[in-house]
């Protein structure tokens, strides 16, 4: 089965821009068919995603917390709207919400537009997150890569750069999971791919995610045996 086409979603979800013109009413009837098609394809592809993922989700969530646990601090980067996603996540775990929950170190490394745009001047763009990580990484932090295709080059040279100095490696992606998915177990520690080619409906999954595993994080936090375990870390198990 060939996949949807961006015009298929266009037809599906706006059919009044493919039609001649409507009386008003029967316009903002389309229209409001329209958004709950959307509303309804939204919750259908995150409940097929978790159910899904649950097992890895919580599998990097432990990482995460075992991580946080050893004093160690966490990494986010992405390119446009990903970007703001992991600004967002920095915020979350720097600024806890729900009271109880404590402070946890985590790093943007989209903010400092100074740094970005010195390293993509002088040496690419490609490497304008390699360049922050080596300065700020350390082995048994995390690093966070969101990309909606989960092909982008920089985050791709990113999650090369923390496998070398021995981070923990979380992708979130989209679609097929692109070079990101390709290189899961190589690069990537954890692949979270959303299996769909809307990026409205990947990104809104990402919120949804981030959010879950920012929770999950602070409830294994709370259990001290899970975190404190004597288990072999990811990073050890690449030695």
């Amino acid at each position: 089965m060939s996949k949807p086409t961006l015009e298929d979603f266009s037809r599906s979800f706006y059919p009044f821009l493919h039609e001649d013109q409507k009386q008003p009413e029967e316009l903002m009837a389309e229209m409001a068919f329209s958004i709950l098609e959307k509303a309804r394809d939204s919750t259908e592809v995150k409940t097929r995603f978790f159910e899904a993922n649950k097992e890895t989700i919580i599998a990097a969530s432990l990482a995460m917390a075992k991580s946080f646990h050893r004093g160690r601090k966490l990494l986010v980067c992405g390119n446009g709207g990903s970007a703001t996603d992991a600004q967002h996540v920095a915020v979350e775990f720097m600024h806890p919400i729900t009271v109880g929950r404590k402070a946890l170190p985590a790093v943007c490394l989209t903010n400092d537009m100074a740094m970005v745009t010195a390293v993509a001047n002088d040496v690419g763009f490609n490497d304008v997150f390699s360049r922050q990580i080596i300065a700020l990484g350390a082995e048994g932090d995390v690093l966070l890569g969101i990309s909606t295709s989960g092909n982008s080059e920089n985050l791709m040279h990113a999650f090369a750069t923390a496998r070398r100095m021995r981070l923990i490696t979380i992708g979130f992606a989209g679609d097929d999971g692109g070079r990101m998915a390709v290189t899961s177990g190589g690069l990537l520690d954890y692949c979270l791919t959303v299996p769909t080619s809307s990026i409205h409906r990947i990104q809104e999954t990402h919120v949804a995610l981030y959010h879950i595993m920012w929770d999950v994080v602070h409830e294994f936090l709370q259990h001290q045996s899970l975190v404190e375990e004597q288990s072999v870390s990811v990073a050890d198990e690449r030695a």
